[in-house]
């Protein structure tokens, strides 16, 4: 049994990691720890959760518990992710797995050292539908792959959410955006030789919109955008073009929720569908199994290094400040 502790009473918490560890015997969540001591006590009662800790220290010191979940404002994710592992708790921490790639590979560093898990939430990469996608890619079906179109929208007109505040971790690429990057990056399985962006910004240094324009080693060029701008339709999906066919996917983020694979090579159109247990538990098997028995994650540290690296990168080429500069 691996028990968890989680840090605060996030909104994410109980699909991404509450409702998956009841539906699996060799896992639970013991402790919870808020802000709020009520809000804490009122969470735990409504999610039978055990312990309640007064503090977020409490929760990392629990002897009870193997590892500790960070939902925490992405501006937080840097000291409480490094506090666990130093503990001796594996971590799975919500993506951005950090402010910047500094603090990235600050984490990864004391992974390593600590011999101790630390996954980055994208729960996405562990469906069978990105798998399956990525094998459609890979399997040369569509030819010579020449682009990939990837987006992720969903308005957040609240100026009090923690994606509209910049100290916080703010900004549409770091919670929204970084899954279009996230995708494209696991369908070419490199790194872009260059980087462009535009963007556009709500409150100051926050974007809002920003698009990106990558170039890879094998000569794929991606475009990729994220889009919390109040009105905007919600909106999920990827489009791979090569010179003998086409793929496009829709709900690659959370194909519980509804999704569809469409091939096109030729004259012959196909679409599938995989199934459509939760993202989220795959996640939750992915993780186990990386604690248990060592397996390699696909988004452990180094992933998570080299996505914050081209964060860093985008909001760069948009003319944007890091996250976190202030740390």
């Amino acid at each position: 049994m691996i028990r968890f502790g989680t840090l605060s009473t996030a909104h994410i918490t109980p699909r991404a990691l509450i409702a998956p560890c009841r539906d699996e015997p060799a896992a639970s969540v013991h402790c919870v720890a808020s802000r709020d001591p009520q809000r804490a006590a009122e969470f735990a009662r409504w999610h039978d959760i055990p312990v309640v800790h007064q503090t977020y220290d409490d929760v990392v010191a629990d002897p009870d518990i193997d590892a500790v979940y960070v939902p925490l404002p992405i501006s937080m994710h840097h000291d409480w992710t490094i506090n666990a592992l130093r503990a001796g708790k594996h971590v799975l921490c919500e993506k951005s797995l950090a402010s910047n790639a500094r603090e990235a590979r600050e984490m990864a560093e004391v992974a390593q050292t600590t011999g101790l898990v630390l996954m980055d939430a994208f729960h996405y990469r562990y469906h069978p539908l990105f798998e399956r996608a990525k094998e459609i890619v890979d399997s040369g079906i569509l030819g010579t792959v020449r682009t990939i179109d990837a987006t992720f929208n969903v308005a957040i007109p609240d100026p009090d959410n923690i994606r509209n505040i910049y100290r916080l971790g703010g900004g549409v690429t770091m919670d929204i955006g970084c899954y279009p990057l996230s995708w494209v990056r696991h369908l070419t399985g490199e790194e872009p030789d260059s980087v462009s962006a535009t963007a556009e910004t709500g409150p100051e240094h926050v974007d809002t919109y920003l698009a990106a324009e990558l170039t890879f080693p094998s000569g794929i060029a991606a475009t990729t955008s994220g889009d919390m701008r109040a009105g905007v339709e919600t909106r999920a999906d990827f489009t791979v073009v090569g010179d003998a066919g086409r793929l496009h996917v829709v709900g690659p983020l959370v194909p519980q929720s509804g999704h569809r694979i469409e091939l096109t090579v030729g004259d012959e159109q196909t679409v599938e569908h995989v199934d459509r247990r939760p993202s989220y538990a795959y996640q939750l098997d992915a993780f186990l199994a990386a604690v248990e028995h060592g397996a390699p994650l696909l988004t452990g540290p180094d992933d998570a290094v080299a996505q914050m690296e081209l964060i860093d990168r985008c909001y760069e080429a948009a003319g944007l400040p890091l996250r976190g500069l202030d740390s």
